[in-house]
Order: C-alpha cells, then sequence, then structure tokens
C-alpha cells in the first residue's frame, strides 16, 4: 500500500527548532526525488526537495534555516526546521518531487509566542 506519514510539528516559539520526518511505505523509496510541500490556507508551496543522491534545493524563504534529509534503509524523509518564524505556520506534507503520491494527514507546525 502506498502511504506516506508525516510527524514532528506542533507549537514553538518564534526562534524555535523542530524536526520532521515522513516514512513513506509501498514505494522504491531509494530512486525517488522527495520533497517537503507546506500548505497554509489555499494554496500548497514546495519547500525543500532532496534527489536520490543527495542534491537538495529549497525555497528562497528557508534556504539557510531548513535542512532536507533523508535515510533510504528507514524510508525516510527529515526537515530539520531553525530559526522558526511565524510565517512557517502550516500543515506540512512530504510526497515525490514532483507530487504524484496521494498526500498523507500531514503535520501541523505552528510558530507563536
Amino acid at each position: 500500500q502506498v502511504r506516506l506519514v508525516e510527524s514532528g510539528g506542533g507549537l514553538v516559539q518564534p526562534g524555535g527548532s523542530l524536526k520532521l520526518s515522513c516514512v513513506a511505505s509501498g514505494i522504491t523509496f531509494s530512486i525517488r526525488d522527495m520533497g517537503w510541500y507546506r500548505q497554509s490556507g489555499q494554496f500548497r508551496e514546495v519547500v525543500a526537495v532532496i534527489s536520490p543522491g543527495g542534491r537538495v534545493d529549497y525555497a528562497d524563504s528557508v534556504k539557510g534555516r531548513f535542512t532536507v534529509s533523508r535515510d533510504d534503509a528507514e524510508k525516510t524523509v527529515y526537515l530539520q526546521m531553525n530559526s522558526l518564524k511565524p510565517e512557517d505556520t502550516a500543515v506540512y506534507y512530504c510526497n515525490q518531487n514532483p507530487p504524484q503520491m496521494s498526500w498523507g494527514q500531514g503535520t501541523q507546525v505552528t510558530v507563536s509566542s
């Protein structure tokens, strides 16, 4: 069964950190470009992507603050988020890049004092 399960979100103060995890099942994870996306309101935007070889790219809004990584043995992609800002508040999702799988439930990140 093809499935994505995100976790690690929560409430954090501005300047704080969180690490998100996403476990994939039902796909050959190691050969897939993977990405983290977020949705606040109507639109979903890509935040970070990582290739099977570990090449990464980030949205300008998170460069220098977020780090994406992957563990192919665990079929897991991570997003380390530092120096969080209120505008990072969103539901975060993972998927292939570009998205091809059904979306998981996401994990809520709220940055507020």
